[in-house]
């Protein structure tokens, strides 16, 4: 009669080995809490408390008033003109990001001669300072030496007596700080849709091209489904990018012309600080957080729901 090989017994872990491991991972930990509660918890608390304050630029004494910078802020047109612009910013910019980056990403997929060079290219915008491009972007959109406007009349798409003023007219100015945050945020939605590609199993492909499919069938039944969740947290990261981003708005219009261009962001910004009425900047900067927070949670349900397992 056989009898079955004893199982050998794992040995058990040396003592105080998993309390080590776990007091390593909170030091490890311990740099990006810190990071979160400086950078981060301690501004987002301290508006908080302006924004039920009368706090100004050069006063050392603070006076509780409650809600009535909140109170103010709704009644202004100026705030909901803002916020509708906020919105036409983020969301046209952002629709037009992911297209865009889409298409790049599928393109750069490929082997082809110089692949190399074109990526270089392609993340420049997100490698450089977004002030210094922005500068750039300010001679391009130049009322006098535009190089948009020359190209064009020398195209013979400008009639004699057009020459558009992108930053001085409302609807152009809007246009135009769109196309700089598309050439600001178009790398990195690319590097993660690129990503995505990536990881799909090539013989998710060979099955599909062996079944017939063509061009736009295996785009739109195999190559966008898998991706879809990685393209949504692209678009998370942009629409929070946009969402919270003044730098383009200060550089190029300053909010105008008439405060067609102004976003929440670089409104709490000349409130608060040229302005001088921290106060009011703070709560203004303040309905940032809820709306971020409801956009968050929206997409990061889609992407779950998206998943494809």
């Amino acid at each position: 009669m056989s009898t079955a090989p004893a199982v050998p017994t794992p040995l058990p872990p040396p003592p105080g080995q998993s309390g080590h491991d776990a007091r390593l991972g909170r030091w490890m930990l311990a740099p990006a809490v810190v990071y979160i509660a400086l950078l981060v918890g301690f501004p987002f608390l301290l508006s908080m408390y302006y924004s039920v304050s009368n706090a100004t630029v050069g006063n050392t004494t603070l006076s509780f008033v409650g809600l009535d910078n909140f109170h103010r802020i709704v009644q202004s047109g100026t705030f909901w003109r803002s916020m509708l612009n906020t919105f036409v910013f983020t969301i046209v910019s952002q629709v037009v990001v992911v297209i865009l980056a889409k298409v790049l990403a599928m393109a750069l997929y490929n082997d082809f001669r110089g692949k190399w060079l074109v990526r270089l290219l392609i993340l420049l915008p997100w490698v450089a300072p977004i002030s210094l491009g922005t500068i750039g972007w300010l001679w391009i959109f130049d009322p006098v030496y535009s190089i948009i406007n020359w190209t064009l009349r020398a195209l013979g798409l400008l009639g004699p007596n057009v020459w558009p003023i992108w930053l001085g007219q409302p609807d152009l100015a809007m246009i135009s700080i769109v196309m700089v945050d598309v050439w600001r945020l178009l790398p990195l939605a690319t590097v993660i849709i690129l990503a995505g590609l990536s990881s799909i199993p090539q013989d998710i492909h060979d099955a599909a091209y062996m079944d017939g499919a063509g061009f736009w069938r295996h785009l739109f039944r195999i190559n966008i489904p898998l991706v879809l969740p990685i393209m949504l947290i692209a678009l998370l990261f942009g629409i929070v990018f946009t969402f919270t981003d003044m730098i383009i708005v200060y550089v190029l219009t300053r909010g105008g012309p008439f405060d067609t261009t102004q976003v929440l962001a670089s409104l709490a910004f000349f409130t608060g600080v040229p302005g001088g009425d921290l106060a009011e900047g703070a709560a203004i900067s303040l309905f940032l957080f809820p709306l971020l927070v409801a956009v968050v949670i929206l997409l990061l349900t889609i992407a779950r729901r998206t998943e494809v397992t």
